[in-house]
């Protein structure tokens, strides 16, 4: 009869394969709620810029329409807000990605100690994909405020 060493015995063993397994389910949770707090993130962000965009176009169209004489003090908050907004998106970005990558690396130092199984990876986060798209959309809305050109000026 062949000897067994006590690691794969302890492989062998349910509770340690359930154990991996419920690791491996934590780190999909923890991926998850990291996707939750991004849209948290883009949340605010969209309010912002969308809020900042209607007092740009409205005080605009009220000053076009001979209603306000000075409105640059309006326009310029809406501005801000829409910059403050694509700022907040950038940061919540930037979060997103360092936290996933070093999620991804614990994960790899886990599997390399059997502690974990590797075979579930981590899909693309359609969250971070849409936080990309708004923050393109709040660029362009951005240089068409400030230079009074392109789509949205």
């Amino acid at each position: 009869m062949a000897e067994v060493s006590a690691g794969e015995a302890a492989s062998e063993d349910p509770r340690v394969e359930l154990a991996r397994r419920r690791t491996g389910m934590s780190f999909q949770r923890t991926r998850m709620g990291a996707d939750r707090t991004l849209m948290a993130v883009i949340r605010t962000s969209l309010s912002l810029i969308s809020f900042g965009f209607t007092i740009f176009q409205a005080f605009k169209k009220l000053q076009e329409s001979g209603v306000l004489s000075g409105s640059a003090a309006a326009r310029h908050f809406g501005t801000t807000l829409v910059l403050v907004g694509i700022g907040m998106l950038v940061l919540g970005i930037i979060y997103h990605l360092m936290f996933m990558l070093g999620l991804r690396r614990q994960r790899e130092r886990m599997r390399m100690q059997r502690l974990v199984h590797a075979q579930s990876g981590f899909p693309p986060s359609l969250v971070l994909i849409v936080a990309v798209a708004l923050l393109i959309i709040g660029v362009v809305a951005a240089i068409s405020m400030t230079l009074h050109t392109g789509p949205f000026g």
